[in-house]
């Protein structure tokens, strides 16, 4: 088993390595949100919250857009091994299909924590810094937590799909309320009702305020709640993704 997830996990990193335009592509827009957001709210964020930095907030809910986009958009693999027939081979391998599954979100997810310590890194440009250690060891947690989680949706709604448009147009209608209602770029404090009952039934939102809690000390919920909740979610969402692989047809 552990040699099926670690052929699997390796061949996914192997082609995000030989992908340099996905590399650059990837970490685009995240940067740019950091840059454009970071400088023209910097004032009126600092003004309203007493002289806060608004690069220390932003920061952590861009490491995670990072991660959601690249671990959701990991799906777009399954489809595209169905549609050359390298699915079909593996699906009829002498190996589970609960393997493929998590051999496939684990590749997926590791991909996209890859990607978030890049753009972690790169926030360190821009003045951002980790108080310690042991803050980064629990926000590692949960950038694990959150690739997990969403490398898991992407691959069960992939399992389902067989047209890659379509896979695109439901992640591009489903991601963008995900992250901007997940007070990755606003606090959630003072929001209007429905947009805060809104933002507390987005799986993301725990992500964003329990990694933004562990490496800045600025939370909503608790970092232990925020724990527990994404990573209940984590372990459900696989559950069912490899429910929806084992009666995929290649």
């Amino acid at each position: 088993m552990i040699e099926v997830i670690y052929a699997l996990c390796l061949r996914q990193l192997k082609h995000y390595w030989r992908s340099k335009a996905r590399l650059t592509g990837t970490l685009g827009q995240p940067m740019l949100f950091l840059i454009a957001f970071g400088f023209g709210f910097g004032p009126m964020y600092s003004k309203v919250s007493g002289g806060a930095n608004y690069i220390d907030f932003l920061a952590p809910g861009i490491v995670t857009m990072g991660i959601l986009f690249t671990a959701v958009f990991s799906g777009l693999e399954v489809i595209w091994d169905r549609q050359f027939g390298f699915l079909k081979e593996t699906l009829v391998a002498p190996i589970s299909r609960t393997e493929i599954m998590i051999g496939k979100t684990f590749g997926g997810a590791t991909i996209a924590i890859i990607q978030g310590l890049i753009i972690l890194g790169l926030t360190y440009i821009l003045g951002f810094r980790i108080p310690s250690i042991t803050s980064l060891v629990i926000g590692l947690i949960f950038m694990f937590l959150i690739a997990i989680f969403f490398t898991g949706i992407g691959l069960t709604i992939a399992s389902q799909m067989k047209d890659m448009q379509g896979f695109q147009m439901i992640l591009n209608f489903l991601i963008m309320p995900i992250f901007f209602l997940s007070g990755a770029l606003f606090p959630l404090k003072n929001l209007p009702p429905a947009i805060y009952f809104i933002s507390r039934i987005d799986p993301l939102t725990y992500g964003v305020d329990g990694l933004r809690g562990a490496i800045t000390g600025i939370s909503t919920f608790g970092v232990s709640s925020d724990l527990a909740l994404i990573g209940s979610l984590s372990v459900i969402i696989c559950l069912i993704g490899a429910v929806l692989f084992s009666r995929m047809e290649a």
